[in-house]
Order: C-alpha cells, then sequence, then structure tokens
C-alpha cells in the first residue's frame, strides 16, 4: 500500500528507489563476475601456459583460457579474459553435453601381430597415443576424471583415459617409453598376484613407473572374478574370500610402493552391489567395468565405462572410441 502510494504521488522518489536498486543489482553483479573472471592484456611473451600459471597457479591449465576465448594461441597485445574458477562443471552446455572415453589395454608385443586379440603392437599403440597428442585430444589422469564426475571440477573438452590392465612386463618395456615420450599420464591396475612372475612386473618397475607420475591401482588379488560364488561355496565363505581379494591387494601395494588404492578395475570388467559395498567400506572412490562406452558426468562412479583396444584395430576402429560429445538440445 505504501510502495503504491510513492507510485502515483511521488513518481520521482519511485524512480530513485528502482535505480538504487538496480545500481545494488549491477555492483552485486559486477562483483561476481569481477571474481571469477579476469581481462588481460597478453605480454610479447605470454603464451597460455605463462597466462595459466600467473592467474591460475597452474600452467597446465593453459586449456581452460583456451577454450573459453575460442582460442588456440595467445598473441602480443590481444585482450584474453581469464576465467579464474571452472566456468563449464559437468561439461554442460546447450547444445549438449561431454562425455569422457577410457580406454583399456592389456598386454603388448614389439610389432609381430599376435593371435591373441588382447595384443597391441608397439607400432599400433605408438600410432593411437600419437592421434591423440596430434588431434586435440587431452589424455587427463583418473583422478581428474573423478573430479568431473564427482561435479568437482572441470576437465579439457576432448579429455581422455588410459588405463592398462594387469601388470604384464609388456606394458613396462613398450607401453611405458611411448607415454613417457609422448607425455601421456595413464593408469596401471595391477592384481598383485601376477607381479614378479615371468612375464609380469617387478616392483621395482612398478616403483619406477609410480616415481615417473603413473597412477598405481588395484585389480583385485588374484584376478577372479568378484560376482559370483565359487562351487559349494556359501555366502559367508564369498563375502571373506571377496574382502581378502580386495583388501590384501590394498595392502601389498601400500606397502610396497607407499600409496594406497582408491579404485579398482573389476577383473572381467564384473562386479555387484556386494562388490561396490566393500569396495566403498575400505575407502574406494570407484570401479570400472569394460563396458563399452563414453562417461558423462552423471555416470555412477562404480560403473564406470571403458573401450577395451584389441590388436586388430586401425586407426579408423580405434577413433570410433573416442566420443567426446553427445548432441541433445535443450
Amino acid at each position: 500500500m505504501k510502495r503504491n502510494s510513492i507510485c502515483v504521488k511521488r513518481p520521482f522518489l519511485f524512480k530513485m528507489w528502482c535505480f538504487a536498486w538496480l545500481l545494488i543489482f549491477v555492483l552485486v553483479s559486477a562483483s561476481y563476475a569481477a571474481n571469477d573472471f579476469k581481462v588481460v592484456r597478453a605480454g610479447q611473451n605470454d603464451t597460455l601456459s605463462t597466462l595459466a600459471q600467473r592467474y591460475l597457479n597452474d600452467r597446465t591449465k593453459g586449456w581452460m583460457i583456451a577454450e573459453y576465448n575460442d582460442i588456440r594461441s595467445v598473441n602480443s597485445g590481444q585482450e584474453i579474459i581469464i576465467p579464474l574458477k571452472p566456468f563449464s562443471k559437468g561439461g554442460l552446455f546447450d547444445t549438449g553435453y561431454q562425455t569422457v572415453p577410457v580406454l583399456s589395454y592389456h598386454r603388448f608385443t614389439m610389432n609381430k601381430k599376435s593371435a591373441n586379440r588382447m595384443v597391441v603392437t608397439q607400432a599400433a599403440f605408438e600410432a593411437q597415443m600419437s592421434y591423440l597428442k596430434q588431434n586435440g585430444y587431452t589424455v587427463i589422469t583418473l583422478s581428474q576424471l573423478y573430479d568431473f564426475l564427482d561435479f568437482k571440477d572441470q576437465i579439457p573438452q576432448k579429455s581422455v583415459v588410459i588405463t592398462i590392465d594387469d601388470g604384464f612386463r609388456s606394458a613396462f618395456d613398450i607401453a611405458y617409453p611411448i607415454l613417457k615420450k609422448l607425455g601421456h599420464p595413464a593408469t596401471f591396475f595391477l592384481y598383485t598376484g601376477l607381479v614378479g612372475s615371468k612375464k609380469a612386473m617387478s616392483w621395482n618397475q612398478i616403483k619406477e613407473l609410480a616415481k615417473n607420475g603413473f597412477d598405481i591401482q588395484s585389480q583385485s588379488r588374484t584376478h577372479r572374478d568378484m560376482s559370483k560364488l565359487l562351487p559349494d561355496e556359501n555366502f559367508k565363505a564369498y563375502v571373506s574370500r571377496i574382502e581378502k581379494e580386495i583388501t590384501w591387494a590394498q595392502k601389498i601395494i601400500r606397502d610396497k610402493i607407499a600409496y594406497t588404492p582408491v579404485f579398482m578395475a573389476y577383473p572381467y570388467g564384473k562386479s555387484n552391489d556386494l562388490v561396490i559395498a566393500l569396495l566403498k567400506k575400505h575407502g574406494f572412490r570407484g570401479g570400472l567395468t569394460v563396458r563399452r562406452g563414453s562417461n558423462p558426468f552423471f555416470t555412477d562412479n562404480f560403473k564406470v565405462k571403458r573401450a577395451m583396444i584389441y590388436g586388430n584395430y586401425d586407426l579408423k576402429t580405434f577413433r570410433k572410441n573416442l566420443n567426446t560429445f553427445v548432441k541433445e538440445g535443450l
């Protein structure tokens, strides 16, 4: 009633009242924007990496500046908007949403193709890793993927995760040097019962991987299918066995490399509610299957999909496993 009186009898005061609220809104909005973005002019020696280091304290986040400004490089004198916070958590856009492919490898051979489709040649693996490097893909860590799934952080639009299962020696001899040369991170999943055998990596080699920044995670102790009971096994014995598969492997890795695994690659990609509950009980952050597909942010942390890459794949087939976006308009 009072506001109506002002409107009718004192239009000037009403206009001032409206202007005051508008000014407050603009100032609050400007303050919010100032906390989220910064406009700068690039210097003569500036790059995306140097700008990221200066304003984001992380030179590896030049991609954030590039994606926000839709640029690939920086020119001297160019005005650049620096996003000081993630601006697209979950990879959501009005045209669709981001997905992250996780590639799964197992064994490698020098250059002779194997009848075993799980074995990838050195030449094929190097061509695949080089393709990622040359075509705008960013290989991220498993922890970065889970930050994306948990809606904690933003990742590059064309992100990919590389995983290598089991712990065979060929992963160290062939895959490791290629990944190191190209600067790609990767996660090595171990089933600890294999480590140290004739065809497997030694703990010293695994320590070298960890020392060089590669992620070491668990694939259980014996690589048995954890989703079903053994013949003549009762449920109580089954629960005890699965808990040992999880905790013993976790302890061995912790004792050997001073790191406690928080991710599990399910043997044969199989799990169930009990397995997942036990993983959560023992501090695991997630589990990975071998169900083919890519992962949006709303993926279940314990049912992450992976695409197994086989030895008979050419680059055209390999590319089919790199879906990083689903078109779906609002």
